[in-house]
């Protein structure tokens, strides 16, 4: 099981992304597209990195806006996983 970040090293990890919160125990971010299929395609375009990582991103989808919201469900919290996760998710277009 990964372990859990403590709060300075979180700090620090989220410092490296632009765009990114932590609410409570989890690690957001919202996107906003032109229209509800762009959304989706973003979220389809998600499903490969998640997989080949084996972490899946919480989602929700609002017309044209996508929110992500990941944690690592197994430790109770933050990990670093999240965040490489978060690195990936921030890459993609």
């Amino acid at each position: 099981m990964a372990e859990l970040l403590n709060s300075e090293q979180i700090q620090s990890a989220l410092s490296e992304l632009s765009g990114w919160t932590v609410e409570g125990k989890t690690l957001q971010c919202e996107r906003t597209f032109k229209d509800f299929i762009e959304a989706i395609a973003f979220v389809n375009r998600l499903v490969d990195p998640a997989e080949r990582a084996g972490h899946h991103p919480d989602l929700a989808i609002s017309y044209n806006r996508v929110k992500i919201s990941l944690t690592t469900h197994d430790a109770g919290g933050l990990t670093a996983n999240d965040f490489e996760m978060a690195k990936v998710i921030s890459k993609i277009s």
